[in-house]
């Protein structure tokens, strides 16, 4: 049988699950990275599995989230981090070397193998041909025991690239114009796979953008074939023998074909605060910007500063706007140095930061109040930037370079200075010897806890029966930042479930959480892709901390859900959209789930005695999770 790719590599790893879209398969793991924000509730969750060694090819914890240190919490946290490391075979990667995504790419992504990350762009690796998806810091611990991974096998999307982009018109447009005709719900259950005669005149770096930012389309991930262009990025990167070809079978068959004719596109903007409503530059001349960003794990590779220092050289950032650069790694910072490009930047205005992901999590970085900030990252989330009336637009480097260069959004017709095709320096630096490798025995190492760390508590099971208030009712596409905000003082209480579980929903309703308290339990009404944007299971975590026992919803976002199954929580989709306006806050719905099995519908019955119908796509394993109160309870169960 002819496989796409895809197909390919699940099947290579497939532990067991029929591979009919839709249905459930558990997929082994080769390798796994998290990131601080989200690894050190992961690794408190590795130790209560109480294993001696990670038993993946390779697992990698990065430190590029909150990596300013105020106070206490963050450096003991990172202490933390280093010593789990050391003890249980993981590779660390300090404060400053670099964003996960990008040092994953340059140091350990591999062709064709699996890859789960607590990081919703973990797809990055799709640049260099690896399956690679985000998860929740829960189920990456469990891929480290040697867990499988079960996912619902996905419909596979081609995505056909024709020509070669021209111009202007960079990687950043490519995957801006697919979510202009997808939506930031519309890759949902699905992996975009790359081929076409215009994927091999794309470099890796160019790929990876591409596939970092398919998690705004709630795809499963995006993945590119590895070929000669992977060749050769792999040999810069001194990794020649992890290269291997792999490629769709000829005639192999796909779920849905979208083409993409590269010389077509011209530079495009997702306007705030969603990362589909694209627009091209053009019809934003004149809007003035008072910030550029440049950086991030979607656009902080070389060939990303590159074409920024080709626009900047000889000129000067205009005085109205502040440049900011975050380079993705050092290895990046480093060949900018040798080849005098971060002059070119600096000297024309620009501010450098950290090689971290700084700005894009609010963390330092924010633009002015009400102020528009043009930035080469990968969401645009209301308040997400730190200031809560921050208007961000998402744009390529060279966009950024030129708004950067005029103060504003000018029409790309205009642009005087070209940018020569991005391109990979003659030879690059290692910067390996900056990770810590772990040593062979870990077993006298001693796991450092600083008083922000605080051990995850037990969750009990699921009652059949429950009676639940509606503690808040939300709308369409609430994301995890809306359910539990980044930024500096909140992610650093990340080990701190009691703590951080204060903030939830904080900016949506600052109410939530006295109330939650107040009802001992209930329940969130949700919109449409409800839990869409970050990983971070902390938007599940907390919640449940709080007494949220179901998520009602019109539809959710992959990795959310995942989340809430994880710890316990039931996501039901409401049978009739209707009844999401008939519902009010502070209004009792009755639950009896003592029929809840897989393929069965629900009802729930209010305290007027009105029915409402419930649906749910949830399996069988995963309706034992959630009975059992959780996964880790769930797998604790079984090891009895």
């Amino acid at each position: 049988m002819k496989q796409n790719l895809t197909q390919k590599i699940i099947a290579a790893h497939l532990v067991e699950g029929d591979m009919t879209p839709g249905r459930e398969v558990a997929v082994r793991i080769d390798q796994t990275l998290t990131q601080d924000a989200t690894g050190t509730m992961a690794y408190l969750q590795w130790e209560a599995i109480g294993l001696p060694r990670v038993k993946t090819e390779l697992s990698v914890s990065y430190v590029d989230h909150n990596t300013l240190q105020m106070g206490f919490r963050n450096p003991d946290d990172h202490r933390y981090l280093r010593s789990v490391a050391a003890k249980y075979g993981i590779v660390f990667s300090p404060p400053g070397t670099g964003i996960c995504h990008q040092l994953h790419l340059e140091n350990f992504a591999v062709p064709g193998k699996t890859l789960i990350g607590s990081d919703s762009h973990t797809p990055t690796a799709g640049g260099i041909g690896s399956l690679a998806m985000g998860a929740g810091g829960l189920s990456v611990s469990l891929a480290m025991a040697g867990e499988p991974y079960t996912i619902t096998m996905p419909k596979v999307f081609k995505i056909r690239l024709e020509g070669e982009l021209t111009g202007h018109a960079s990687a950043k447009d490519v995957i801006l114009h697919l979510l202009g005709i997808l939506t930031v719900k519309g890759g949902v259950g699905a992996v975009m796979e790359y081929c076409g005669p215009g994927v091999a005149s794309l470099s890796v770096p160019e790929r990876a953008t591409i596939t970092n930012m398919g998690a705004e389309l709630g795809a499963t991930t995006s993945i590119f074939p590895s070929d000669e262009q992977t060749r050769a990025f792999l040999a810069l990167m001194g990794r020649e023998n992890d290269f291997s070809p792999l490629a769709a079978d000829e005639g192999a068959e796909y779920d849905r074909e979208i083409v993409i004719d590269l010389s077509s596109l011209a530079p495009l903007a997702a306007r705030p605060h969603m990362p589909d409503l694209v627009v091209p530059v053009a019809e934003l001349d004149g809007l003035t910007v008072d910030q550029v960003a440049i950086g991030s794990c979607t656009n902080s590779s070389y060939s990303d500063l590159q074409a920024v220092a080709q626009v900047l050289d000889g000129e000067h950032v205009a005085p109205n706007t502040d440049l900011l650069l975050s380079p993705g790694s050092k290895q990046v910072l480093k060949m900018l140095m040798a080849e005098g490009l971060l002059d070119k930047i600096l000297d024309a205005g620009g501010r450098l930061l950290e090689c971290s992901c700084g700005p894009c999590i609010g963390m330092g970085g924010s633009p002015t109040s009400g102020g528009v900030s043009a930035r080469t990252f990968n969401r645009n989330f209301e308040g997400r930037s730190g200031t809560q009336d921050g208007q961000v637009y998402l744009v390529s480097p060279v966009t950024a370079a030129f708004c950067a260069l005029h103060g504003k959004f000018t029409d790309p017709a205009g642009w005087s200075k070209a940018v020569s095709k991005p391109s990979l320096p003659s030879s690059a630096p290692s910067i390996r010897h900056l990770f810590a490798f772990p040593p062979a025995d870990g077993s006298t190492v001693e796991v450092l806890r600083g008083p922000n760390i605080v051990a995850l508590s037990p969750f009990d099971r699921l009652p059949a029966t429950m009676e639940l208030p509606v503690l808040i009712k939300v709308g369409d596409n609430i994301t995890t930042d809306h359910i539990m905000p980044a930024g500096a003082a909140i992610t650093a209480l990340r080990s701190n479930i009691p703590a951080i579980s204060r903030h939830v929903f904080e900016r949506v309703d600052k109410d939530f959480v006295s109330r939650a308290e107040a009802a001992g339990q209930g329940l969130i009404l949700g919109g449409d892709n409800y839990g869409q944007g970050s990983s971070r299971e902390h938007a599940a975590l907390a919640p449940r901390h709080l007494g949220v026992r179901i998520v009602l919803a019109k539809s959710f976002a992959r990795i959310h859900k995942a989340n809430l199954i994880n710890f316990g929580i039931l996501p039901l989709v409401l049978a009739d959209p209707a009844d999401y306006d008939a519902l009010s806050q502070g209004e009792a719905l009755r639950f009896d789930l003592t029929d809840l099995v897989a393929g069965r519908p629900l009802e729930a019955t209010t305290s007027a005695g009105k029915r409402i119908a419930l649906g749910h796509d949830l399996t069988g394993n995963e309706i034992a999770i959630i009975k059992a109160g959780g996964l880790l309870n769930y797998v604790n169960d079984r090891q009895k």
